[in-house]
């Protein structure tokens, strides 16, 4: 008895697509993170704030980034105009 092609090549695509889950949970949040480091250290706030917002995001790596986003850009711009 033959296994036909398609089910016995179920496994390595099961495999590969955990995989490519796996890289991605690891890298969009890294990437969001850098990316929020970078926006803060470009942004107008002052020294202390960015010191702030820096330490906030090390401390909370998903919450700080995502808060910088919805909340501090929102701030700097405003301390820019």
């Amino acid at each position: 008895m033959t296994i036909p092609f398609a089910l016995a090549a179920a496994p390595d695509i099961a495999h590969l697509t955990a995989g490519i889950a796996m890289v991605a949970v690891i890298l969009l949040p890294l990437i969001f993170f850098i990316a929020a480091l970078v926006g803060i250290v470009g942004s107008g706030l002052t020294g202390g704030m960015k010191l702030v917002w820096v330490v906030f995001a090390f401390c909370a790596p998903f919450l700080g980034p995502l808060l910088w986003f919805l909340v501090g850009r929102k701030q700097s711009t405003a301390i820019r105009v």
